[in-house]
């Protein structure tokens, strides 16, 4: 290091200052301004993509509210629809119960109609055959008592002694 200090020479030294000035010069115009553009230029995309990935963030963050949102309505009228399905399934059950109790009411109805009917019919036959045999029963008896002609007198009478007491 001595050695160059005392080998000094000023126009050496104007002329190595001349070139580096113009050599920062000729690299600032055509090499820095250039890259440091470049790099701004890049600054500014990556700025913009941060911009854009955390305005993506956010509409994804909306989206996942509004999906939750959906989601949550969906499956309230997923069980309104059930419920309702349920009160339609019981109230079917309940009608058809009370349809079928009420026909089995009607049938029972009728049907004692129609026993109580046959009952009537069979009485009203059981009385007619009664009195048919109770008629030939008593022809039977009054030809015998009648066949002679002191029975005949005798009923007669007898029957003129009741018709007198009533």
């Amino acid at each position: 290091m001595e050695k160059l200090i005392n080998q000094f020479e000023l126009g050496l030294f104007f002329w190595q200052v001349l070139i580096f000035v113009g050599l920062v010069f000729l690299l600032k115009k055509f090499a820095w301004k250039p890259i440091l553009d470049a790099v701004n230029e890049r600054e500014e995309g990556i700025k913009n993509a941060l911009l854009s990935a955390e305005n993506a963030r956010k509409e994804m963050q909306n989206l996942q509210a509004d999906n939750q949102r959906i989601l949550h309505e969906a499956r309230l009228e997923r069980d309104a629809l059930l419920k309702d399905a349920r009160e339609m399934k019981e109230k079917m059950i309940a009608d058809s119960k009370n349809e079928a109790q009420f026909q089995g009411q009607k049938m029972i109805e009728q049907a004692k109609a129609a026993i109580e009917s046959e009952k009537n019919a069979a009485m009203a036959e059981l009385r007619t055959q009664v009195s048919n045999l109770s008629i030939e029963i008593a022809e039977k008896l009054l030809k015998e008592e009648l066949s002679n002609k002191e029975s005949q007198v005798k009923l007669v009478e007898k029957m003129l002694g009741d018709a007198k007491l009533n």
